[in-house]
Protein backbone atom coordinates (compact mmCIF):
# COMPACT_ATOMS: atom_id res chain seq x y z
CA UNK A 1 0.00 0.00 0.00
CA UNK A 2 1.07 3.60 -0.45
CA UNK A 3 -0.62 6.78 0.79
CA UNK A 4 -0.93 10.53 -0.73
CA UNK A 5 -1.79 13.61 1.20
CA UNK A 6 -4.02 16.24 -1.10
CA UNK A 7 -4.61 19.21 0.42
CA UNK A 8 -8.54 20.08 0.58
CA UNK A 9 -10.99 23.00 2.34
CA UNK A 10 -11.31 20.49 4.93
CA UNK A 11 -7.93 20.41 5.53
CA UNK A 12 -5.27 17.68 4.80
CA UNK A 13 -6.99 14.74 3.68
CA UNK A 14 -4.73 10.90 3.25
CA UNK A 15 -5.52 8.72 0.42
CA UNK A 16 -4.48 5.21 0.86
CA UNK A 17 -4.36 2.96 -2.29
CA UNK A 18 -3.90 -0.41 -2.66
CA UNK A 19 -0.95 -2.02 -4.96
CA UNK A 20 -3.73 -2.33 -7.69
CA UNK A 21 -4.53 1.31 -7.07
CA UNK A 22 -7.70 1.26 -5.47
CA UNK A 23 -8.88 3.24 -2.69
CA UNK A 24 -9.17 1.93 0.17
CA UNK A 25 -9.16 4.76 2.81
CA UNK A 26 -9.98 8.58 2.84
CA UNK A 27 -9.57 10.23 6.43
CA UNK A 28 -9.13 13.54 7.58
CA UNK A 29 -6.60 14.94 10.42
CA UNK A 30 -7.61 13.39 13.86
CA UNK A 31 -10.22 10.85 12.31
CA UNK A 32 -11.41 8.43 14.28
CA UNK A 33 -11.08 5.04 14.00
CA UNK A 34 -7.84 6.18 11.58
CA UNK A 35 -5.10 3.14 11.50
CA UNK A 36 -1.48 4.80 11.83
CA UNK A 37 0.07 5.90 9.39
CA UNK A 38 2.93 3.76 8.98
CA UNK A 39 0.70 1.65 8.31
CA UNK A 40 0.17 2.89 5.14
CA UNK A 41 3.58 2.37 3.72
CA UNK A 42 5.41 4.53 1.90
CA UNK A 43 4.04 8.50 0.78
CA UNK A 44 3.65 9.26 -3.58
CA UNK A 45 1.13 12.05 -3.92
CA UNK A 46 1.28 11.04 -7.78
CA UNK A 47 -0.82 7.85 -6.50
CA UNK A 48 -4.45 7.63 -6.92
CA UNK A 49 -5.14 11.10 -9.69
CA UNK A 50 -8.36 10.17 -10.20
CA UNK A 51 -9.65 10.16 -6.89
CA UNK A 52 -7.98 13.43 -6.45
CA UNK A 53 -9.76 14.99 -9.63
CA UNK A 54 -12.61 13.81 -8.50
CA UNK A 55 -12.10 15.31 -4.96
CA UNK A 56 -11.44 18.44 -6.63
CA UNK A 57 -14.58 18.21 -8.81
CA UNK A 58 -16.87 18.07 -5.80
CA UNK A 59 -15.15 20.78 -3.90
CA UNK A 60 -15.79 23.13 -6.64
CA UNK A 61 -19.00 21.92 -7.06
CA UNK A 62 -18.83 20.26 -10.25
CA UNK A 63 -19.45 16.74 -9.40
CA UNK A 64 -22.07 14.77 -7.45
CA UNK A 65 -20.57 11.46 -7.53
CA UNK A 66 -17.71 9.78 -7.88
CA UNK A 67 -16.40 6.83 -9.82
CA UNK A 68 -13.13 5.43 -8.55
CA UNK A 69 -12.32 2.22 -7.53
CA UNK A 70 -12.91 0.75 -4.06
CA UNK A 71 -11.29 -1.52 -1.94
CA UNK A 72 -13.38 -1.32 1.30
CA UNK A 73 -12.76 -3.75 4.03
CA UNK A 74 -14.85 -4.90 6.44
CA UNK A 75 -17.29 -7.55 7.67
CA UNK A 76 -20.26 -8.41 5.81
CA UNK A 77 -22.67 -6.40 7.29
CA UNK A 78 -20.15 -3.15 7.21
CA UNK A 79 -19.81 -3.57 3.37
CA UNK A 80 -23.70 -4.04 3.06
CA UNK A 81 -24.24 -0.45 5.14
CA UNK A 82 -21.48 0.96 2.88
CA UNK A 83 -22.89 0.04 -0.04
CA UNK A 84 -26.16 1.38 1.00
CA UNK A 85 -24.75 4.72 1.62
CA UNK A 86 -23.13 5.08 -2.01
CA UNK A 87 -27.50 4.97 -2.94
CA UNK A 88 -27.69 8.48 -0.77
CA UNK A 89 -28.30 11.08 -3.06
CA UNK A 90 -26.06 14.35 -3.58
CA UNK A 91 -27.47 16.83 -1.31
CA UNK A 92 -29.70 15.00 0.57
CA UNK A 93 -30.30 13.51 4.47
CA UNK A 94 -31.14 10.33 5.90
CA UNK A 95 -31.03 8.84 9.44
CA UNK A 96 -29.78 5.75 10.60
CA UNK A 97 -32.90 4.27 11.46
CA UNK A 98 -34.02 4.65 7.92
CA UNK A 99 -30.95 3.45 6.27
CA UNK A 100 -31.61 -0.17 8.76
CA UNK A 101 -35.37 -0.03 7.50
CA UNK A 102 -33.63 0.28 3.61
CA UNK A 103 -31.46 -2.28 4.54
CA UNK A 104 -34.97 -4.62 5.86
CA UNK A 105 -32.91 -4.66 9.58
CA UNK A 106 -35.21 -4.65 12.23
CA UNK A 107 -36.67 -1.96 14.13
CA UNK A 108 -34.05 -0.41 16.58
CA UNK A 109 -30.78 -1.48 14.41
CA UNK A 110 -29.85 2.20 14.08
CA UNK A 111 -27.37 1.97 16.42
CA UNK A 112 -25.46 -0.84 14.46
CA UNK A 113 -26.04 0.75 11.43
CA UNK A 114 -24.38 3.48 13.03
CA UNK A 115 -21.46 1.87 14.25
CA UNK A 116 -20.80 0.52 10.81
CA UNK A 117 -21.02 3.85 9.13
CA UNK A 118 -18.49 5.11 11.52
CA UNK A 119 -15.87 2.29 10.45
CA UNK A 120 -16.60 3.81 7.00
CA UNK A 121 -12.83 3.98 5.50
CA UNK A 122 -13.82 5.57 2.49
CA UNK A 123 -15.17 9.05 4.03
CA UNK A 124 -16.68 11.81 1.70
CA UNK A 125 -16.57 9.15 -1.30
CA UNK A 126 -19.00 6.70 0.68
CA UNK A 127 -20.86 9.48 2.21
CA UNK A 128 -22.21 8.86 5.38
CA UNK A 129 -21.73 12.54 6.28
CA UNK A 130 -25.28 12.47 4.77
CA UNK A 131 -26.37 10.17 7.77
CA UNK A 132 -27.98 11.72 10.63
CA UNK A 133 -29.95 11.05 13.93
CA UNK A 134 -33.75 10.37 14.18
CA UNK A 135 -33.84 14.47 15.23
CA UNK A 136 -31.84 15.55 12.32
CA UNK A 137 -29.52 15.85 14.57
CA UNK A 138 -25.73 15.74 13.77
CA UNK A 139 -24.09 13.01 15.67
CA UNK A 140 -20.87 11.28 15.67
CA UNK A 141 -18.48 11.80 12.25
CA UNK A 142 -15.11 10.15 12.07
CA UNK A 143 -13.79 13.73 10.77
CA UNK A 144 -15.35 15.69 13.44
CA UNK A 145 -18.81 17.42 13.72
CA UNK A 146 -17.61 20.82 12.38
CA UNK A 147 -16.63 18.89 8.91
CA UNK A 148 -20.04 17.00 8.91
CA UNK A 149 -21.41 20.16 8.82
CA UNK A 150 -19.35 21.57 6.63
CA UNK A 151 -19.91 18.76 3.94
CA UNK A 152 -23.95 18.58 4.05
CA UNK A 153 -23.55 22.71 4.06
CA UNK A 154 -21.50 22.22 0.90
CA UNK A 155 -23.71 20.11 -0.88
CA UNK A 156 -26.83 22.30 0.22
CA UNK A 157 -25.16 25.01 -1.51
CA UNK A 158 -24.92 26.85 1.45
CA UNK A 159 -20.94 26.65 1.50
CA UNK A 160 -18.40 27.31 -1.50
CA UNK A 161 -15.27 26.08 -0.82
Amino acid sequence: MTYAVLDSPLGPLTLVATSSDELAGLYMEQHRHRPALETFGDRDDSVLPAVAEQLGEYFEHGRTTFDVSLHLAGTPFQQRVWTALQDIPYGEITTYGELGRTLGLVPGASRAVGLANGKNPVSIIVPCHRVVGSTGSLTGYGGGLERKQALLDHERGDVLF
